[in-house]
């Protein structure tokens, strides 16, 4: 691979996605949950941009789709510590719901790890809607303004693990942009 490879346009977005971490843990831990959850809206815009980048730029690569799953990772536990230094108290209150989407956003991360000795990088629809709820989940319950939206992430959070899982069990070999069950069999069969 070479330089110009690794910084296309969608790559570069998906580092921007990764530096943001620091910035978001510094706003968190200095108590700046307004400006935290600008730098968030910011953070998920990346998300979004860099796959519709790489699409749009026909630069849709593996090291492309490895940073996009490694940036969702880092923002993701990001996201959990956080929460933790901001609302302490709303994640104790929520806890279960809490514990339901951490998990469901991990198991299936350390099964992929275990069967594959990498990160997965499937991009699911059922993951790409979890994420999508879940976001929004948790800016409502973070700001207060609701608390049933955590319980239907985590619901709908569950439900995309299965269905990863369920994928990482029936492939022979690691593939990214898996996007349902239904492409992990046809790929099983095909190979």
């Amino acid at each position: 691979m070479n330089k110009k490879d690794f910084l296309s346009p969608p790559n570069i977005v998906s580092l921007v996605r990764i530096v943001m971490s620091p910035v978001l843990l510094w706003l968190a831990w200095h108590q700046e949950p307004f400006l935290y959850m600008l730098a968030l809206l910011f953070t998920l815009f990346t998300d979004v941009l860099d796959g519709f980048l790489a699409r749009t730029l026909n630069q849709v690569t593996k090291l492309g789709a490895r940073l996009d799953s490694w940036g969702d990772f880092i923002i993701y536990t990001t996201l959990v510590v956080a929460a933790w230094w901001l609302w302490p108290e709303i994640i104790i209150e929520e806890i279960i719901a809490v514990l339901a989407i951490i998990i469901s956003f991990a198991i299936p991360v350390a099964i992929g790890l275990i069967k594959f000795r990498t990160l997965t990088s499937y991009h699911t629809w059922a993951v790409k809607i979890a994420v999508f709820i879940t976001i929004v989940s948790y800016v409502v319950t973070f700001m207060d303004w609701a608390r049933w939206p955590i319980y239907v992430a985590a619901t709908v959070a569950v439900l995309a693990a299965i269905e990863e899982i369920a994928i990482t069990l029936v492939m022979r070999h690691e593939h990214a942009d898996v996007r349902s069950i239904w492409h992990a069999l046809k790929y099983y069969r095909d190979n």
